[in-house]
This record gives C-alpha cells, sequence and structure tokens, in this order.
C-alpha cells in the first residue's frame, strides 16, 4: 500500500531569475499542517518529499535547485534554500539564503549561542533584580 501525497500546486506561479517557484498546498494533514493549508514555494516536486515525514514549507520560503526538504524539517520565514543542500530535521527560519548543509549547520550553532548567551544575560540580571529596562523587580 502506497501513503498518500502530502501537497499538490495551487497554480499559483512567481518567477525569481530562471526559476519558476510554485506554491504548495496541503491535501493531507501533515504533522501540525491541516489538510487545505497554502504552503511556501519550491521549484518542483523533488525539492519536497511528497509522501514520508512531515516536512513542510511555510509562507514565503523558497526551495529549489536541487536542494531537498524532507524526513520532519521546517523551512518558514523568508528562507530561501537551493543548490545540493539537504535537509531532513530542524526548523529553518531566516533572511538569509542557505545552498549548502555546512551554512545551515553554522546558522543552527549560531542560534544556539546566541540564546546561551541572552540566557545567560536574563539570568544574571535577574538575580541582580535589575529588568531589561533598567529599573528594579
Amino acid at each position: 500500500m502506497s501513503k498518500q501525497r502530502k501537497y499538490e500546486f495551487t497554480g499559483e506561479t512567481k518567477e525569481w531569475g530562471n526559476v519558476t517557484l510554485r506554491q504548495i498546498r496541503a491535501v493531507r494533514a501533515i504533522g501540525l499542517v491541516a489538510a487545505g493549508t497554502i504552503g511556501g514555494w519550491i521549484e518542483k516536486e523533488k525539492n519536497l518529499d511528497q509522501v514520508y515525514g512531515n516536512a513542510w514549507v511555510y509562507g514565503n520560503a523558497w526551495v529549489y535547485g536541487n536542494a531537498w526538504v524532507y524526513g520532519n524539517a521546517l523551512v518558514y520565514g523568508n528562507a530561501r534554500v537551493s543548490g545540493k543542500l539537504k535537509l531532513s530535521k530542524g526548523v529553518l527560519c531566516s533572511i538569509y539564503s542557505f545552498e549548502f548543509s555546512w551554512q545551515v549547520d553554522l546558522w543552527h550553532k549560531m542560534e544556539k549561542d546566541y540564546k546561551i548567551a541572552v540566557d545567560k544575560h536574563l539570568k544574571r540580571d535577574s538575580a541582580s533584580g535589575v529588568t531589561r529596562g533598567g529599573g528594579r523587580t
């Protein structure tokens, strides 16, 4: 028994250079995505796994070229995924374009390091009783 397809093309397109991006719509529930939900933009079916996992491209995100989003990966915001990138897990939301796996790995490391730094800062401020606005708690 084969699994049902996850999405279809809406008929909406946008041109970017020599690439035609096509908007997607969920034809069945995919994780937290309800059937009928309008998704992001992909160049071709090979860019987003059509059958397995909960991978999804949201909103204004683009996936094109030889990039492949599969497994449980989520791409949203203004993320641009292209080249030979294969994204199988995690969430990618960015104003930047990603073409290689090492770029995504670096982005996730930067996000993690930033969160650690913010958490340390907030913990220090909490201990001293100083709020972010400069007043006392």
